[in-house]
């Protein structure tokens, strides 16, 4: 069950790359053709609320899929990862989902739009920290 869990994480965070580098590329080429489905990404794309400090929101979904791919990758090559993998996934997950959290409510409650690739990226990370919730408690 542990190493289905692991691939189901796996999997989830490589879809959750590959729309977070998808977004990366739109918030920097301003592309609104790549804006599939509603004009909410433009909305949510162009808001001041798409950058931290000038680093688009979708770059730190880039760094943070790629950690939680990252550990995955290292657990079994690494003594202390090995030992460790679960918390260090839960972490991330933890913030990657409290992150969400707040990205929810930016888009639902102050820019009143919802990109669907947002979405799925939300909807992911949610999964993965329910994921690692689940790996923690199993962990003996």
């Amino acid at each position: 069950m542990e190493k289905r869990l692991s691939q189901i994480t796996v999997a989830l965070a490589i879809l959750g790359l590959l729309v977070s580098i998808y977004m990366t590329v739109y918030k920097i080429t301003s592309n609104n053709k790549m804006c599939l489905g509603s004009g909410d990404c433009s909305t949510v794309n162009a808001s001041r609320y798409s950058e931290i400090n000038g680093i688009p929101v979708a770059l730190i979904g880039v760094i943070g899929y790629a950690a939680i791919i990252g550990v995955h990758w290292l657990e079994r090559r690494n003594a202390f990862l090995e030992e460790n993998s679960s918390l260090i996934l839960f972490g991330f997950s933890l913030i990657g989902f409290l992150f969400t959290l707040w990205l929810v409510y930016v888009e639902i409650a102050l820019l009143k739009a919802l990109c669907p690739f947002c979405v799925t990226s939300q909807i992911t990370m949610t999964i993965i920290f329910i994921l690692s919730v689940i790996r923690v408690v199993r962990q003996p």
